[in-house]
């Protein structure tokens, strides 16, 4: 009787918040809040320089890009492009060139220059940053946002960050946060792998923490947010979904990233190239319901593994990416199926993942090192997983750094 009432409490529980954020108004994001009378004077008779991409829209389907080259108050003079390009069709680093819709000059930051240079900002008055992010700190588009904070201090060029929803949420925070836990934080490098934070709240923090390493400040403004909610996941903001990368096709696909991008440092298959891209682990060699039965023993919370099979191709949804592992191959593995994504801990995951291949097949598995250790901010993972460490031993010891970061973070929250 009592675990009926529980359940039925339960039920109510995730009845009432549905309920609440069905009736909550729309998210009201920076760009659209630039454009009003409150913040449009920041860019008035300026030269503008963009850093923006696909995602760089207005809930009505305009971009950026085309409102401020359309305007007669401000003029737009430079795109800057990340990874994926301006107009996001691109899966490989990205050249310079024009913008085919406007004619405006795109430069690219994602190939051999990542930060702007003074020539590139010659005929930029203020900078402004409007890119989608899912919330990973390996997902480029934040890094890009930090080298040109960087540079905007150096030149003494005021910049606005548009700010939009995390897609997984505001809440989750977790994973080892890298070689230099404990020092004032200089970039991505020093996030935990979910940091939950806006990218709002990243460039207030990556400022902050220039002073403290006795830097110059950016003159930075972000445009915040109305109505957003950091227990909030991006479809309860009643925003469009826009892919932010060409394998980014879904919410689900971003919930799931933070715990299998870990797998490009391996040779094991994270599914580019299907339409299911990272929700899937598989190899022509693995035996499906043997690893999905290894994953399911770990009895992570919020998610359960499935036998899958696959066949990589260069297309996804009618965009040609970067070649993927055992293109035109049959791959073999397990799916995850997140069931509840607010107990999902997907860094956790990760280890959890690695782990299992590493049990199973320690003969076929091949590490990536140098990858590896990028993604995670550390050697200590892998080395720890090639030991034979337990998952469990493993994750208890970042525990120290993340609670650190999380004091720092707190300090530079907006919602």
């Amino acid at each position: 009787m009592k675990q009926a009432f529980s359940l039925v409490l339960l039920w109510l529980a995730i009845s009432l918040s549905s309920y609440a954020f069905a009736q909550a108004p729309r998210v009201i994001i920076g760009a659209e809040q630039l454009l009003t009378p409150e913040f449009l004077s920041l860019i008035k008779g300026k030269r503008i320089g963009l850093v923006t991409n696909h995602t760089g829209l207005l809930p009505d389907g305009r971009h950026l890009v085309d409102v401020l080259h359309e305007r007669q108050d401000v003029k737009l003079t430079t795109l800057f492009g990340p990874e994926h390009g301006i107009r996001g069709d691109q899966d490989t680093h990205v050249a310079s060139g024009t913008d085919a819709k406007t004619g405006l000059p795109v430069i690219s930051l994602y190939g051999k220059v990542r930060k702007p240079t003074p020539e590139m900002l010659r005929n930029v008055d203020v900078l402004i940053f409007d890119i989608q992010d899912i919330g990973a700190r390996f997902y480029t588009y934040i890094a890009t946002m930090n080298y040109v904070l960087e540079a905007a201090a150096e030149q003494n060029i005021p910049y606005l960050v548009l700010d939009r929803p995390n897609a997984i949420g505001g809440k989750y925070v977790d994973g080892p946060v890298g070689e230099k836990a404990g020092e004032p934080i200089s970039g991505v490098a020093q996030l935990p792998v979910v940091h939950g934070m806006t990218v709002g709240e990243l460039a207030t923090m990556f400022n902050g923490e220039r002073a403290a390493r006795k830097l110059r400040q950016a003159k930075l403004t972000v445009i915040p947010m109305k109505h957003y909610n950091r227990e909030q996941w991006y479809d309860d903001t009643q925003l469009p979904w826009v892919k932010p990368s060409p394998n980014m096709l879904t919410l689900t696909t971003a919930t799931v990233y933070p715990a299998t991008c870990l797998l490009e440092g391996t040779n094991i298959s994270e599914s580019r190239g299907t339409l299911h891209p990272f929700e899937r682990i598989a190899a022509p060699w693995i035996d499906g319901k043997k690893l999905a039965d290894q994953f399911n023993s770990y009895k992570l919370e919020g998610v359960t593994f499935r036998p899958v099979t696959f066949v990589p191709d260069s297309m996804v949804d009618g965009i040609k990416i970067y070649p993927p592992k055992f293109m035109g191959e049959q791959c073999f593995g397990a799916e995850m199926v997140v069931n509840d994504r607010n107990t999902f801990e997907s860094a956790k995951a990760a280890v959890y993942i690695l782990h299992a291949l590493q049990t199973i097949y320690p003969e076929q598995l091949e590490w990536r090192d140098a990858r590896m250790d990028k993604l995670w901010g550390t050697p200590k993972i892998r080395e720890q997983l090639q030991a034979g460490k337990k998952p469990q031993d493993i994750i208890k010891q970042w525990d120290k750094e993340l609670a650190q970061f999380q004091k720092v973070r707190e300090k530079y929250l907006l919602y």
